[in-house]
């Protein structure tokens, strides 16, 4: 069976807001093929089933320090929902149709490798300490390389918008 839609491009759209792994509406809606309104519609009908912990709203700094655009008329008119993994797989039991089972399905394989790809992470930097523990000085330089690489990159520094005195 071919990929409906390719686990590299959801992965793309999977952002981490709040310490959780997360997918805006419109980017959902967009991989569903469906209109966003008709998306958060789905949602606001069966509430019930979307707590807090699968899915929330964004505050508008939130929206800002993420960077996440608005369309070409000044934006939505309401601010965006977000769904945590659970939130997504909730969301094929509110939407029936085949192309939301199937893109589910992808969503699902996305978020696993996201967290594969956390634990190899994990793994091996365990794996550098305990060789620096086992091997002398003369390697330190190279450990100390490795750890400087294993670092995210520190944010960059924001300019602020507007004229400065």
């Amino acid at each position: 069976m071919s990929e409906l839609v390719p686990v590299a491009r959801i992965e793309a759209r999977i952002y981490q807001i709040r310490g959780k792994k997360v997918m805006l509406d419109r980017d959902l809606a967009e991989l569903y093929e469906v209109e966003t309104y008709q998306l958060t519609r789905q949602v606001r009908r069966n509430i019930e089933r979307f707590p807090e912990d699968f899915m929330f709203r964004l505050t508008k700094e939130e929206i800002l320090s993420c960077q996440i655009g608005s369309s070409s008329y000044g934006g939505r008119r309401y601010l965006p929902y977000v769904f945590t993994e659970q939130g997504v797989a909730m969301l094929s039991s509110v939407l029936n149709s085949r192309r939301a089972i199937m893109v589910n399905i992808q969503i699902m394989r996305a978020f696993a490798n996201i967290r594969r790809v956390a634990l190899t992470y994990a793994g091996l930097k365990r794996k550098i300490d305990e060789m620096e523990k086992k091997y002398d000085a003369q390697f330190g330089v190279v450990f100390k390389a490795l750890r400087q690489l294993m670092e995210p990159p520190p944010e960059p520094l924001k300019r602020r918008i507007g004229f400065h005195p």
